[in-house]
């Protein structure tokens, strides 16, 4: 397959439509990530999507709509939820629901469960090409499933090119982190992600914890893993180590020298890719489990975890 680069403009985003629509897979640019797309109604391009990824069966995808109305479609928006999705959206949030009735989505997106994560982001490029497309986008992060999730056109093309239709060039991503997951009933917290958990819990209270099921994407224990070994809460390297640093220190690459969290989760993806280039163990300091510090170090352990 030969992998087109698609300019953020009108007619790129009417030629990630159009393939869309006849089952291709496009890769576009959010806020948090970089998301693999297909019609999440053709079960044939919603394997693509894995296929492309070696992505695990039973993990779920997330799938991107327009607006809450179009989100309504498909799952059913109890009052909390509803609450959430007015408050947040479109932005770094996933709300997993119960699928409506005739939802009409692919059993491969839901990996065969009873509920649907949805998410409207507030990426002007996925926007447009949400609105142009006028369907559910099942898009997972556009990358190959368990390695580091891609924040700029350039991640998408070293890990997928060749294996996909498409990528809808955006830029570099500004959250960096992929969204937040809130689903249940008490609500729980899935999933750490771009949106933190003080600021969900400013709406809904306190958030129960997620059960041992896997229910939504990012839960699986190994998951966004460089090739090389992390060891982390490192305040030096060792042994031929890269370090990956956060706050003043020497190091090889900063998250943010001015401890700045939001700056540290932006460059996160970006600098283990970096890093992990160089084929070296990388180490990594100690970052404040508070904010999107929490997200920060979900995705670093699930890094690190024995795979």
């Amino acid at each position: 397959m030969e992998t087109q680069r698609l300019a953020s403009d009108a007619h790129g985003i009417a030629r990630a439509a159009e393939l869309l629509g006849s089952g291709g897979v496009v890769a576009f640019a959010t806020e948090t990530v970089y998301g693999l797309g297909a019609d999440a109604r053709n079960g044939t391009a919603v394997a693509q999507v894995y296929a492309a990824k070696g992505r695990p069966s039973f993990n779920p995808l997330i799938v991107h709509v327009a607006n809450l109305e179009m989100a309504q479609r498909f799952g059913v928006f109890d009052a909390p939820h509803l609450a959430l999705a007015q408050h947040f959206w479109p932005g770094p949030l996933s709300i997993v629901v119960t699928l409506t009735a005739n939802h009409g989505l692919s059993s491969l997106v839901t990996a065969g469960l009873s509920t649907v994560a949805l998410r409207v982001p507030a990426h002007p490029q996925a926007q447009r090409l949400l609105a142009q497309f006028n369907g559910p986008v099942a898009a997972p992060s556009a990358n190959p499933s368990g390695r580091i999730s891609p924040t700029t056109p350039e991640h998408v093309m070293a890990g997928l090119w060749g294996r996909i239709d498409a990528v809808l060039d955006g830029g570099p991503c500004a959250v960096g982190l992929e969204s937040t997951i809130i689903g249940g009933t008490p609500l729980a917290l899935l999933r750490q992600g771009g949106l933190s958990q003080e600021d969900i819990e400013s709406i809904t209270g306190p958030l129960a914890a997620a059960g041992p099921d896997i229910t939504a994407p990012g839960q699986l224990a190994s998951h966004y893993a460089p090739r090389a070994a992390i060891r982390l809460d490192a305040e030096a390297a060792q042994g031929g180590e890269l370090l990956l640093g956060f706050g003043s220190m020497d190091c090889d690459l900063n998250l943010s020298p001015a401890s700045n969290l939001t700056e540290a989760a932006a460059n996160l993806f970006a600098q283990l890719h970096t890093l992990d280039a160089q084929n070296r163990p990388i180490a990594v300091a100690p970052i404040p489990d508070t904010g999107l510090g929490a997200a920060i170090n979900d995705r670093l352990k699930r890094a690190a975890a024995p795979r």
